[in-house]
């Protein structure tokens, strides 16, 4: 799911605030940096918004004291400008008759914010919603009606979005608009309702109608009209019922927050294609110019540097350097000079050793950049540049949607480096993007098509006194990912390594019936891991491969094969550590265990 939620509400009679509120703080898990509220009251827009979780904000500014039966509503994960007051939603136009609330990513604000401001718009905040309630000011000043212009508008608009939209000249009417983020419609009798997830209008009324992709809708407390964008005509479609528990509220429907987030990757990753692109070229032309450069993470955030080592070699010629933090400042520090650049990856931003990584390349004045979830962070502080990587909010304390991601921006950072050294042609880049393009469809495939037998495969697994990961080339960084799971959440002793080391010391514990998990695709390390599978297998262990789904040598090899879908070598690191994550989730719940919060371990490590 994307990183923000949205809500609005719209009723015959009585104050919308306390509604909003409600189901604003059942869309929470959805974003926590800021929150915000607008109603119109007496032909005019009233705003309450702050910044931090729905609570403090609300302690702070009090959103029932809101008047007016019409409102927007919004929380924020913060992925354009950092959280703020200013940057909170709602955001409005010069005329502040016009309030937006917006889920999603606007690919080409940056142009249109350029073409607003030669007209003589003023920005207050750093958003890429704002464009939109500037765009419909000037429709409306064109002489369009309200919804003419917020359907001409948005047909300017490049990316994803859920939009919900006020104008206080007409106070009974909400305009959403719905592009690749979720948006539902809740047809109540008080009133009628729109929300990124129904959960926040599920205690009043149990009928809900899906949008699809380049529609419009528009709610009154009395009716709701339904458009298409691309031909402007009426859509008819009848409600559904919502069939959704209490207890699944905070939680999507699903039984964890970490299996919710597993199956958010085509999401997240949709969202990582389209990190901003300045800045992924302004951190592009800074490792191109250092002389060494180090990728530096801790656990999972360290394993998507090891891949990532692998996409800058290969795609742009480029060496780099992947260090665990922990070790970094001994094994490294004393090398570090003006012309060193360092890549820290960190989920939260916060990491300890990461962050005193920083704080020594400081000194020595090496040029510091990141990789984070967390906009705020203190690692965006201590960095010259830095990157988001907008998967959301991640719950569950093992990371799953934020690996993927980071993998992708490592992968789109290659290709623009490769394109700087000449590494690679103009065609070979637009075939990458392509393939790249592609890779949220495909992943949403992969969770589908593995779900059932990696459950099985768990089944199998969950008594295991120990369990190998293997795998050659950039699928090393799979088998670590992989391995770590398992240790994470079902604590069960794993070990990972290169298969080409297998036999150099650890096929010594491979006895009768161990199960050894191998990482497969059809890349140029194929023939030589059917070797390595073949040492195994004669030593009486339990294959169990991820392989291409055609590869009948392979198949015939392994005691449970796992078929995935054909793709670019320097792809597969994103799509088989799917069904590895899937592995762990499985084999924790059938152990009893609760995969969200495993023992002795927090979701940020901020102390050394």
């Amino acid at each position: 799911m994307p990183m923000c939620r949205i809500f609005a509400a719209t009723f015959k009679k009585g104050k919308v605030s306390p509604i909003l509120k409600i189901g604003l703080k059942r869309l929470e898990y959805g974003g926590y940096d800021s929150a915000g509220m607008a109603t119109i009251n007496n032909g005019h827009l009233e705003i309450k918004k702050g910044v931090g979780k729905i609570d403090e904000v609300d302690k702070q500014v009090n959103f029932e004291s809101l008047e007016g039966r019409t409102g927007i509503a919004h929380n924020r994960w913060a992925t354009h400008g950092y959280p703020s007051v200013t940057n909170a939603h709602p955001l409005t136009d010069c005329t502040g008759n016009i309030a937006v609330v917006h889920n999603g990513v606007i690919e080409n604000f940056l142009e249109l914010k350029a073409d607003l401001i030669e007209k003589g718009h003023e920005f207050k905040s750093r958003t890429d919603t704002e464009v939109v309630a500037h765009l419909i000011e000037d429709e409306i000043k064109s002489g369009k009606d309200f919804v003419d212009a917020c359907l001409k508008a948005v047909k300017k608009v490049e990316g994803s979005y859920a939009l919900a939209i006020i104008y206080s000249k007409e106070p009974d009417k909400i305009v959403l608009v719905k592009k690749e983020s979720p948006l539902y419609l809740g047809i109540g009798s008080d009133g009628n309702f729109a929300s990124s997830d129904p959960v926040a209008f599920v205690d009043r009324t149990n009928l809900m109608i899906p949008l699809e992709d380049y529609e419009l809708a528009v709610i009154t407390p009395y009716d709701h009209k339904i458009y298409s964008l691309k031909t402007e005509t009426e859509i008819t479609r009848k409600p559904v019922q919502i069939d959704i528990k209490p207890q699944m509220i905070e939680k999507g429907g699903y039984p964890h927050f970490m299996l919710k987030e597993i199956f958010e990757q085509p999401t997240s990753l949709y969202y990582a294609i389209n990190i901003q692109k300045p800045y992924l070229e302004a951190i592009s032309e800074l490792m191109n110019r250092s002389k060494v450069n180090f990728l530096v993470g801790a656990g999972t955030s360290y394993h998507s540097c090891l891949a990532g080592s692998y996409m800058y070699s290969k795609i742009a010629g480029l060496a780099t350097i992947p260090v665990v933090a922990s070790e970094f400042i001994q094994q490294y520090g004393n090398t570090l000079d003006p012309d060193t650049s360092l890549l820290l990856v960190s989920q939260s931003g916060e990491t300890a050793d990461v962050l005193k990584v920083a704080s020594y390349a400081r000194m020595k004045a090496s040029t510091v950049m990141a990789l984070t979830n967390v906009v705020s962070s203190t690692i965006t502080r201590l960095s010259r540049l830095y990157l988001v990587q907008q998967a959301g909010p991640e719950i569950g304390v093992a990371a799953t949607k934020t690996y993927t991601s980071q993998l992708l921006i490592h992968l789109l950072l290659a290709l623009e480096i490769g394109k700087r050294r000449e590494k690679i042609s103009e065609n070979e880049i637009n075939e990458y993007y392509s393939k790249i393009r592609s890779i949220p469809k495909i992943a949403e495939s992969v969770l589908k098509d593995t779900d059932q037998k990696i459950k099985e495969v768990a089944e199998m697994l969950k008594d295991s006194s120990h369990i190998f990961y293997l795998g050659r080339g950039i699928n090393t960084a799979t088998a670590f990912e992989g391995r770590l799971k398992m240790l994470e959440i079902a604590y069960i002793p794993s070990s990972a390594f290169s298969a080409g080391e297998s036999k150099h010391g650890p096929i010594a514990l491979i006895e009768k019936n161990t199960p050894v998990i191998f990482i497969a695709p059809n890349d140029s390390s194929r023939k030589v891991i059917l070797g390595n599978i073949m040492e195994i297998k004669s030593r009486g262990g339990k294959i169990i491969t991820l392989g291409n789904a055609e590869d009948k040598e392979l198949k015939d090899v392994s005691d449970v094969y796992i078929g995935m879908p054909e793709s670019e070598d320097i792809i597969t690191p994103i799509l088989y550590v799917l069904p590895l994550q899937l592995l762990a989730y499985y084999t924790a719940v059938l152990k009893g265990l609760d995969p969200d919060k495993p023992r002795n371990l927090a979701k940020s490590v901020t102390v050394e």
